[in-house]
């Protein structure tokens, strides 16, 4: 059997569903069925209301979010082909709020290059232009197989090397700076999840490699050229996976330096979430405070966090998520059945640095931004409980917020997605010396019985207690006090299951300022591709006129274009002339996105090159070239014409120089 930690199960995608060993004592079965439209149409609908999910088929490691152009660009890794073959893209949301997010479709496709496919990395806005891909260029630095073998890519046992991908029109679409590693492998056995820094003290990329037990730091100019600086070692807690490195203000106003990663700490009991310390970073190197790590979150389903600082105060606070998921049980979810997907993310949290008596620490709360999207606010009072109290309400997808005081008692918390007879339900609470989250009663994911309830530490000399309960269709995460200590899992229960109760034992608790908050439905719609010119002819329903009859996409590799082909009205001279016009399409997205160059000859004037939006044969949008042979990004904002029926045009009336154009990656997208 082959040990988890050489197959490298957080990238493996389906691999495991085919008969791979993710741990000495688990085989995991083959992979689950595609969903049909009758099993969709009978089940409940499984996914959450207000969390993160993938549109369709799977994801998991979330990608760090960049700010670019008024919006967090979000990327995670994404398998189109769930359910039948392996292998990751990175696909892409965008948000202004970090809690409602907008898909934007893959960004960088799987199967590009000769590394085949993507696993984790980090992206950055390069603003100087370090790389040479323009100033504002947004650069990813991604873990691939160096040029593996069919052998190797059928397992995922390829070489592990870093290469970089970069995008000029703001992170939509990524293009892979050649098949050659800008990192090499160098004989390591694991090497992967590059996460970048920007040094701004002395002007150079820095660059954190997970190696196995290790954490490997290198320092760049330009993020092409790289120099091994140090590393740092910690054999305790399995393997380490997807690094991360951050300064922030404490509360007492001094500065602290933050490295993290993902900790598979329960192989020897510890969560299996986000470890991190903080201590100091001359450039090179970091020196921990304490050898021994804190958690980010002390539940089963919290794996492969990322940050990111939030632009308008980055020393003072950040944003985190994580992926809501365990690899012990990866693929145990009723979402794939019930929706198509697998994929749920956590919360976005607001991350602090504050001082305690112990020392620093991060606090988390759910992102202040989630209260923008409550749709009801159900005040239930004060609430005396010894025993077990129901209270009137009933709900699968809500935020509960307590304040909690008691003198002497056992045990306290809340029942969570009670059934009606009381036998299934979530348990969150406190008993003496920890919080806990149990779901033993009900939807468990863990199949051989395990991961049933997770504990973090509570001083048992306190008498109050802040209590903030997150529960969606297939998750709860339960934040005590100020956050220091959070609780994550899946808890997959029963659709029907939505009662909610108070208990105590050993005593009596006052819940005070109980409120119950609802959202509205954050799901969402999966952005269309229109065109995208790729397969050696135009797509079924494209007509054409003049001397563009008969003519195909050209396989020419413009700067900032998109695969391997693009739309061309050069058609072998300037002077053709013609129209290409795509089949129509219902507009029931906010914008369209499609990627322009060549003439400069707007729609209006004789001899224009021009793409047009056309709504009852009439241009209601326009754009031309810039007079060069780069595609450059076009937004198009649809407002006003939902529901509407159009076409794309492409107009050459130009015979001149540069009589063409050129378009790509055409996209529908809220």
């Amino acid at each position: 059997m082959t040990p988890r930690s050489s197959l490298h199960p957080l990238r493996l995608g389906l691999a495991a569903l085919f008969g791979l060993v993710l741990t000495a004592a688990a085989v995991v079965a083959p992979g689950p069925a595609a969903p049909t439209a009758a099993r969709a149409a009978a089940a409940d609908s499984r996914r959450s209301v207000y969390h993160f999910t993938v549109p369709d088929h799977w994801k998991n490691d979330p990608q760090r979010p960049v700010w670019s152009n008024g919006a967090f660009h979000y990327y995670y890794l994404y398998n189109a082909d769930y359910g039948q073959a392996i292998g990751t893209a990175w696909r892409q949301a965008t948000s202004t709020d970090n809690v409602a997010f907008h898909d934007q479709g893959v960004a960088a496709p799987k199967q590009t290059n000769a590394n085949y496919d993507l696993w984790s990395g980090s992206a950055v806005v390069d603003t100087d232009g370090t790389a040479g891909f323009g100033a504002g260029a947004v650069v990813m630095m991604v873990t691939q197989m160096d040029h593996p073998t069919p052998a190797q890519i059928a397992d995922a046992s390829g070489p592990q090397a870093q290469f970089l991908w970069y995008s000029t029109d703001g992170g939509r679409n990524f293009r892979p700076y050649g098949d050659t590693p800008v990192l090499p492998n160098g004989g390591r056995k694991d090497f992967r999840d590059p996460k970048l820094v920007w040094d701004s003290a002395r002007h150079r990329w820095v660059a954190l490699l997970a190696e196995g037990t290790r954490i490997s730091f290198w320092t760049s100019p330009d993020l092409k050229n790289w120099t091994w600086g140090s590393q740092y070692t910690n054999s305790g807690l399995g393997t380490l996976e997807c690094p991360d490195l951050f300064q922030l203000r404490a509360d007492d106003g001094t500065l602290h330096w933050v490295m993290g990663a993902s900790a598979n700490g329960y192989l020897i009991g510890d969560p299996n979430t986000y470890a991190y310390w903080t201590g100091s970073f001359d450039g090179t190197a970091f020196t921990p405070d304490t050898a021994a790590p804190q958690w980010l979150d002390h539940g089963f389903d919290w794996y492969a966090g990322v940050t990111w600082e939030d632009p308008a105060a980055p020393l003072d606070r950040r944003y985190a998520t994580a992926w809501l998921n365990n690899w012990t049980y990866p693929y145990t979810t009723p979402t794939w059945a019930a929706d198509g997907f697998n994929g749920t993310d956590a919360i976005t949290r607001e991350l602090t640095l504050k001082h305690y008596a112990d020392g620093y620490a991060l606090a988390s709360r759910p992102t202040p931004a989630l209260d923008l999207h409550a749709s009801r606010t159900t005040d239930l009072g004060t609430v005396q409980v010894n025993g077990l109290t129901t209270l009137p309400y009933h709900g699968t997808a809500y935020r509960l917020d307590a304040d909690v005081s008691w003198s002497t008692l056992d045990n306290l918390g809340v029942q969570l997605r009670v059934s009606p007879d009381g036998t299934r339900h979530a348990d969150a609470g406190i008993h003496h010396d920890f919080s806990f989250l149990n779901r033993r009663q009900t939807g468990n994911p863990s199949a051989d019985g395990s991961h049933l309830e997770s504990h973090a530490p509570w001083d048992p000399a306190r008498t109050s207690a802040h209590l903030t309960v997150l529960v969606d269709r297939t998750s709860v995460e339960y934040f005590v006090d100020d956050g220091r200590h959070v609780h994550s899992d899946e808890v997959f229960a029963d659709p029907g299951d939505d009662g909610l109760k108070l208990f105590t034992s050993g005593g009596a608790a006052t819940f005070a300022h109980l409120t119950v908050t609802e959202y509205t439905d954050l799901a969402q719609r999966p952005a269309r591709l229109l065109a995208d010119f790729e397969g050696g002819a135009y797509a079924p329903g494209w007509s054409a006129t003049g001397d563009l009859t008969g003519t195909a996409p050209t396989t020419e590799q413009l700067p900032g274009s998109v695969g391997a082909a693009v739309l061309d009205t050069f058609a072998g001279r300037d002077s053709a002339t013609g129209t290409l016009t795509s089949p129509a399409f219902t507009i029931d997205r906010a914008t369209l996105h499609l990627l322009v160059a060549g003439g400069n000859h707007p729609l209006g004037i004789p001899g224009a090159t021009s793409v047009n939006l056309l709504v009852d044969g009439q241009p209601v949008r326009t754009a031309t070239g810039d007079g060069s042979g780069t595609l450059r990004p076009v937004d198009w904002d649809l407002s006003g014409l939902q529901g509407r029926t159009a076409q794309l045009q492409v107009l050459d009336d130009a015979t001149g120089a540069w009589g063409h154009l050129m378009v790509d990656q055409v996209v529908l997208s809220d």
